[in-house]
């Protein structure tokens, strides 16, 4: 088997050689920016280590801000500060609005029907208008704030049942399952998990675990994606994973487009929840515009499930653990709760942009953990050149989000947890996370900046100020704030790689947890 994997390789490599023999010899007299030396056929893979968004900070310390890697037989510029950042997304940010191929796209995402890997078109611009005018606007977040609310406070009624009878709770799969039905009651018209008690749900929890192993796979390094000749092999195994996944997955979204088939045939076509227009546009396009298909519907219900839940119940968790590590901070923030929104009730959306300190502990949060650590890969549709560098038409670009949010040159103290930096007066008063300061950008930037970033902020401010409005929180015995667990679990998305386990008790008056 060794001897056949071998010589599948060598030919492959010789194959690979005679097609690009030309541009070979081309690119040696090009300026490519710096990069550790790549090893024969693997190239830099090994450099990439257990945590690539680590890796790669280190190696920009040693090779600069803007480097060059050889992954297989893939060209990789990696951007690690917030001025070359600001270079590919926003200067060259047309000429990087694709995705390169992946094995991800290929397999679970319905081979780049999604959203989120498709092919920068008129199909994707389609899916991006779809999503930001029915899901995404400020009226359709204005319109669904009440359900947002509502899901919070099922949570929060939820903890606070468990605080008086002195339970622990796992704090991730709680905010999970509420932010997995705040969003399905906007695009199904319906909660997908629970009874409404915001109780446990053995569903729930499968699902929670579906998605944490997409986050797993979709962060691998696959060798098939940078070895052509070597894909079919999966030497690795991800690609069996990837296409078992994709089959639980296919599984539960088609079942819920079929039932909402059924459901709207019975309402005859009076539901208005995202489903419902898009299985609309699927039977009756707009003037102009190609119909989808049933496909591309389940994909992108599978970006909304996926990368639309679990990145802002993951940014809460950091949130939380952040302030229980910093009692000073979370007093402060708790006074100025108290002194905005009472004792007597929880709080509301439209509370939140009173709540200054508040704003600046959530911008904290998403710089130093960034849901996203490695930006999604783009592709350069044709070579460019770069702060004097020569950027190959193909190469796959990484923007390193995690390093450019710690880098020394931009942050003081930038390890230290310090919301004050983004307050009046600080060193980052007028830095915003939405895309325009590439010091901090969580969402991306760019035309190919999340989708969801609006609704994934309101979700993320509202959910962290009502579990500190509505509660104290308390370790399992034997464990204290400094004996927290910070490190980070391996993925494409920021999971804490021990979950948040809490007793939570309840600091409001009775009548305020009562849904």
């Amino acid at each position: 088997m060794f001897l056949f994997i071998l010589v599948s390789l060598l030919f492959g490599v010789l194959i690979y050689f005679l097609f690009n023999i030309r541009s070979f010899f081309n690119r040696k007299s090009l300026r490519l920016p710096p990069g550790p030396k790549p090893r024969p056929i693997i190239g830099n893979l090994p450099h990439m280590g257990p945590m690539p968004h680590h890796s790669l900070a280190a190696l920009a310390r040693t090779y600069g801000p803007i480097m060059h890697l050889r992954l297989g037989f893939v060209d990789v510029i990696v951007a690690a500060s917030a001025s070359v950042a600001a270079q590919f997304l926003k200067v060259h940010d047309a000429n990087f609005s694709s995705r390169p191929p992946n094995s991800g796209a290929k397999y679970i995402a319905y081979n780049y029907q999604d959203l989120v890997f498709r092919p920068y078109g008129a199909k994707w611009r389609l899916l991006r208008k779809i999503t930001s005018v029915h899901l995404f606007s400020g009226k359709a977040l204005d319109d669904y704030r009440l359900v947002r609310q509502g899901e919070v406070a099922v949570l929060t009624r939820a903890l606070a049942s468990a605080g008086l009878k002195s339970e622990l709770v796992n704090l991730a799969q709680l905010l999970n399952v509420c932010t997995v039905n705040a969003l399905s009651r906007v695009m199904l018209g319906r909660r997908v998990f629970g009874d409404g008690t915001g109780g446990k749900d053995p569903k729930a929890d499968e699902f929670k675990s579906m998605v944490v192993e997409v986050m797993v796979l979709a962060g691998v390094f696959n060798i098939g994606d940078f070895i052509p000749s070597l894909e079919w092999l999966d030497l690795q195994g991800v690609a069996a994973k990837m296409k078992k996944l994709h089959k639980r997955f296919d599984k539960f979204l088609g079942e819920i487009v079929e039932e909402h088939k059924m459901n709207i045939h019975d309402a005859k076509g009076k539901q208005t929840d995202l489903l419902s227009t898009l299985i609309s546009l699927m039977e009756n396009p707009d003037d102009g515009e190609e119909k989808l298909t049933e496909t591309e519907i389940k994909a992108l219900l599978l970006n909304m499930f996926t990368a639309g839940t679990d990145t802002s119940s993951s940014t809460t968790e950091w949130a939380i653990a952040e302030l229980i590590r910093h009692p000073e901070i979370l007093t402060r923030v708790k006074n100025e709760l108290d002194s905005v929104v009472g004792r007597d009730r929880l709080v509301t959306e439209l509370d939140l942009p009173k709540l200054t300190y508040f704003q600046a502990v959530i911008k904290e949060t998403f710089r130093l953990h960034p849901s996203t650590p490695l930006s999604l890969p783009r592709v350069a549709a044709k070579s460019c050149e770069i702060n004097g560098y020569h950027i190959p038409e193909g190469s796959t670009l990484l923007v390193n989000v995690w390093a450019i949010a710690r880098d020394p040159d931009e942050w003081a103290e930038p390890l230290v947890f310090r919301p004050e930096r983004f307050l009046p007066g600080g060193e980052k008063a007028n830095v915003d996370v939405r895309g325009n300061d590439y010091e901090i950008i969580p969402f991306g930037a760019g035309r190919r900046i999340c989708a969801g970033m609006s609704l994934g902020l309101r979700m993320v401010q509202l959910l962290t100020a009502t579990l500190i409005h509505a509660f104290d929180w308390d370790f399992p015995s034997g464990l204290t704030p400094e004996k927290l667990n910070m490190e980070e679990a391996y993925g494409l998305t920021l999971q804490r790689a021990d979950p948040l386990i809490v007793h939570p008790r309840p600091r409001l008056t009775p009548k305020a947890y009562e849904v």
